[in-house]
């Protein structure tokens, strides 16, 4: 939380809250008491299986965009507690999902007005998937941002850095890098391609990020770019609420008051880290 600069906003009040905020993931624990009161609204989009959250996934990353600054439990995790939560389960009990259910979330997603749509999933694959570029197109002519995990698939200890898959590497959707906790670049997060939309776009906290895990353990730490594009997708909200900026708006805020990286490429960290520069609490 503190990587993303999150002081300020608590400091006036600025939750997030007017914004909805889609978690498209392996569901939510609607019950984890963390979250109780919060304006929950869940559907599943895998065949047979209904909005909970058996794998774990989808409940740490909505808890990393949406969840409480000062839980029961004493220790804060969520960038933006005030937004209204949608969680759209496109991956099943076994983390693993298709197109047509990932697409199918985006729809409902941006039909429910969503003004974020965070995802951290994704393809080891370097072609553009066109679905997603017409998804992605339609997300910010619509004014709603998709921002997605850049991912894992990286060693660059072993000299490999990796590429941006799918659906980050289409053109309209925010590709995020993972950060270590010293920000720099994260072992396994991957690298721009040299293609249009294949760029990282910017970058977040995504190792040994602490957040909500469904009960009965209730927190966990674990790694990833997809750790990463909620915390982005909690900025996006809170840049949102305290500006109205929405879309391709909200995009370019969001790049244009990133943090540059002292020693970080551009192709491994886009702009830089994204942080919270509101403007005034609501």
């Amino acid at each position: 939380m503190q990587a993303v600069e999150i002081g300020r906003a608590q400091e006036i009040g600025l939750t997030g809250a007017g914004v909805r905020v889609a978690v498209l993931d392996t569901g939510f624990d609607v019950g984890h008491p963390d979250f109780a009161g919060r304006s929950v609204t869940a559907e599943s989009f895998i065949p047979g299986e209904g909005p909970e959250d058996v794998h774990g996934h989808g409940t740490h990353c909505l808890g990393s965009a949406c969840g409480p600054w000062a839980p029961p439990s004493g220790r804060g995790f969520g960038v933006a507690p005030g937004v209204e939560i949608f969680s759209g389960k496109v991956l099943g009990a076994d983390g693993s999902g298709s197109d047509a259910s990932i697409l199918a979330g985006i729809d409902w997603a941006l039909a429910n007005g969503c003004q974020i749509i965070s995802m951290s999933l994704g393809a080891d694959v370097r072609e553009v998937h066109p679905p997603y570029v017409t998804a992605g197109r339609r997300a910010l002519e619509q004014g709603s941002l998709l921002v997605a995990a850049a991912g894992n698939n990286a060693g660059r200890a072993a000299g490999d850095p990796g590429f941006v898959g799918a659906p980050a590497n289409s053109p309209y959707v925010m590709a995020v890098a993972a950060l270590d906790q010293g920000l720099r670049v994260a072992d396994f997060s991957a690298r721009s391609l040299p293609h249009d939309g294949g760029a990282v776009d910017i970058a977040a906290p995504g190792v040994d990020i602490y957040s909500s895990w469904p009960r009965p353990e209730l927190h966990r730490s674990i790694s990833g770019t997809s750790m990463a594009a909620p915390h982005v997708s909690g900025v996006a909200a809170l840049l949102s609420a305290s500006t109205g900026l929405r879309g391709q708006a909200l995009w370019d805020e969001l790049t244009r008051t990133a943090r540059p990286l002292e020693g970080a490429d551009v192709e491994d960290v886009g702009a830089g880290l994204a942080v919270v520069t509101p403007e005034e609490g609501r």
